[in-house]
């Protein structure tokens, strides 16, 4: 039975499957901010559980920082203890922390593909909705929970159901003053708020093949807003160009068998 690019990445990264039970699923990528990983953390510490993998783990502040002149300083009580918080932990553990002075902090779903952390074919979680986002990589990428986070960093995966798949296909060339955003809204106003409810949608067509990265992260990011678990674009040659000489991305023949792989 012929499968689409949804269930291809989940069946690959099934470690256990038992009827009437979530997947364990492996995950390639945890992506970490200042708000939702202290917990984790914390648990990890209490029960002396180390990191699985250190390295398929990145993160950076992004929720909590100022926007005045001097970021550096955080007035807001509550914020500065998330940010040294997460300093902390990342220091004591070895995850690496793209922190305030770093050229690389900034949102964590722009983070990771700037890097080249993110990758088609990849399983990637944060505790944060969007991180649909990276499914504009062929990555499958979806917002968890502070648990399933905890989760990730005992025993690299965590327990999923499968979700159903959705197929969206964008037919014909819009005016040039037609952006990404407006077609994910003309989405939205045809299959409603709670449209995509439970599942991974999978952009296709013309219109969607045009677009740039930052285009097409702007598709899967906004997929939250019609209620769907993720968004994900099957990558091509756009995809593997912006991915091309980035810190984590893939070099050399490594990369030229990531493009046969898809």
């Amino acid at each position: 039975m012929k499968k689409n690019i949804i269930d291809k990445i989940w069946d690959s990264h099934v470690v256990i499957s038992k009827p009437n039970f979530p997947d364990t699923l492996y995950i390639d990528r945890v992506l970490l901010h200042e708000v939702t990983s202290a917990q984790a953390f914390a648990e990890l510490k209490k029960r002396n559980i180390k990191i699985r993998n250190k390295d398929s783990f990145l993160a950076t502040i992004d929720h909590s920082i100022p926007t005045d002149k001097n970021r550096a300083i955080i007035a807001d009580t509550v914020a500065k203890t998330q940010v040294d918080t997460l300093r902390n932990n990342c220091k004591e553990t070895g995850v690496t922390l793209y922190d305030i002075e770093s050229s690389h902090q900034g949102i964590v779903h722009v983070v990771g593909p700037e890097l080249g952390f993110t990758l088609p074919g990849k399983t990637i979680i944060c505790g944060d909705s969007h991180t649909s986002t990276h499914g504009a990589f062929g990555a499958l990428a979806f917002g968890v929970g502070t648990s399933e986070i905890t989760h990730a960093m005992a025993t690299s995966c965590i327990l999923q159901s499968r979700p159903k798949t959705y197929k969206v296909e964008f037919i014909g060339s819009p005016s040039k003053y037609f952006t990404a955003k407006d077609a994910v809204l003309k989405l939205i106003s045809i299959i409603g708020i709670g449209g995509g409810q439970g599942c991974v949608i999978e952009y296709v067509g013309e219109y969607i093949r045009s677009l740039s990265m930052e285009g097409r992260m702007t598709i899967c990011n906004m997929s939250i807003e019609c209620g769907a678990r993720a968004g994900l674009i099957a990558p091509d040659n756009t995809t593997f160009t912006y991915l091309e000489g980035r810190e984590y991305a893939p070099k050399g023949t490594d990369l030229q068998k990531q493009k046969k792989n898809g």
